[in-house]
């Protein structure tokens, strides 16, 4: 019995996250058919429990995917066999419709990827000429595309880095073009394996930054696992043993992912699996750069460090060196901002990084002290005098002679050309020049004869 199975899409190539909760495998038998589902209204999605159910043809289906532009996703299985059927696609995995396939090739695989608003369902075949790819946006209509070469291609897979995503497939002949590379299903590039082994599955996974494409073959001596991070330069791994390897995958639980390849009929008993993960780890510490200093707060300016294999989502900080604070809410890139603090006092500021696994080392230590808020801007408004209006008024006086007499009241008179030192006049005079005075004016001041 030949098998090929696949997690429905088992994980979004960007999130890592499964995304329906069933199980789909195609079981390929000498007389036989089936498809065995695992659905979540029956028990929890572990891919325990199995339920049969009826395929669209009883012919040799090879893979299945789940995909689909979003609100019309489906499941879409291909075979090697039958006659302008061998496509099939499922919105459940349990109700199963054929489609025309573009030709009748050994169809030995299907993914689905692309660029954000290109995604297509991408199969590959071993057979053919000249038309050895499929594609199609929905897994209904397909359209025959010319592969790299004709090799018996035989796995396909869509990844890589974010931003530097592509199509990769894998043959098992051909000499030194085993592989071959896609941005978008249609045109094809041919690459230069790490060896003419017989290539029969390549994946992409790793966790965020180490992500890669691995593939497992059947032949070759201590050669038969190869790795690329971007799909164009191979590099030959020793695989656990020479096994018979048929396919590779890419999964697992937060914090601890993992290849695992399975192989077939070979040397050896009870070894018929292998794996490679990354033994996923607390990050390392984060270094500070800076410190800024702000009302009753401090500004923290960091630089990342490794997250260990598992993504950093959240960051803790002391201002004692010893007891470390969780942000909240969680802060991942940098700056970071401790509020709260005591103004004119002098912190000294470490931070730790945290990931699924744990808190990283504690970073260098940096003080900073927080500053008290601004006085408020005092303002001084200045008021000009009002503006007086005089009119002046000048009076001549004539002189005045005066005689007098023995019983008469007497007068003190001066010189003409003087004034009286005090009296009637010498009040009026001094009001008038007070009054003057508080507007502002300058008096000069003049003498007249009486």
């Amino acid at each position: 019995m030949n098998s090929s199975i696949s997690r429905a899409l088992s994980f979004d190539l960007r999130s890592r996250r499964p995304c329906l909760g069933r199980f789909t495998a195609l079981v390929i038998a000498a007389v036989t058919i089936t498809i065995l589902t695992f659905t979540d209204a029956l028990v929890r999605a572990d891919g325990i429990t199995w339920t049969t159910r009826t395929s669209a043809a009883d012919i040799s289906w090879t893979s299945v995917t789940w995909g689909g532009p979003t609100g019309q996703e489906t499941f879409v299985a291909v075979a090697s066999t039958g006659t302008g059927n061998r496509v099939m696609t499922s919105p459940d995995g349990i109700t199963w419709t054929t489609r025309t396939s573009a030709a009748d090739n050994e169809w030995r695989d299907v993914a689905w990827g692309g660029p954000t608003g290109q995604e297509t369902f991408v199969a590959i075949s071993g057979t053919g000429t000249n038309n050895r790819v499929m594609t199609s946006p929905d897994g209904i209509t397909w359209t025959t595309r010319t592969s790299a070469v004709n090799n018996y291609w035989a796995s396909v897979t869509w990844g890589g880095p974010a931003g530097q995503e592509t199509f990769v497939a894998v043959s098992n002949s051909g000499t030194g073009n085993r592989v071959m590379t896609s941005p978008d299903g249609i045109t094809w590039t041919s690459r230069t394996s790490a060896s003419d082994n017989n290539w029969n599955s390549v994946t992409s996974g790793g966790t965020i930054g180490q992500e890669r494409f691995v593939a497992v073959s059947s032949t070759g001596t201590g050669t038969r696992v190869m790795s690329s991070t971007d799909g164009v330069t191979w590099t030959t791994r020793t695989s656990a043993f020479d096994g018979t390897w048929r396919t590779v995958g890419w999964g697992g639980p937060a914090g601890q992912e993992k290849y695992v390849a399975v192989a077939g009929p070979g040397l050896g008993a009870g070894n018929r699996v292998m794996t490679s993960g990354f033994a996923a780890s607390a990050p390392s510490a984060p270094t500070i750069n800076s410190i800024a200093s702000g009302d009753s707060s401090l500004t923290i300016t960091f630089s990342a460090a490794a997250d260990g294999g598992s993504p950093i989502t959240n960051y803790k900080y002391s201002i004692d060196g010893t007891n470390f604070i969780a942000l909240n809410p969680a802060t991942t890139a940098s700056p970071l901002i401790i509020s709260g603090l005591t103004s004119g006092t002098t912190y000294s500021v470490t931070i730790k990084a945290v990931n699924a696994i744990g808190d990283s080392p504690a970073s260098n230590a940096l003080t900073g002290s927080p500053v008290a808020p601004a006085p408020a801007a005092s303002s001084t408004t200045t008021i000009a005098p009002a503006a007086v209006s005089t009119t002046a008024t000048t009076t001549t006086v004539a002189p005045v002679t005066t005689t007098s007499t023995v019983d008469a009241p007497t007068a003190t008179v001066r010189k003409a050309d003087s004034l009286p030192e005090a009296g009637y006049n010498s009040l009026i005079i001094t009001i008038i020049g007070a009054l003057f005075i508080a507007g502002g004016i300058t008096i000069t001041r003049r003498r007249f004869a009486y």
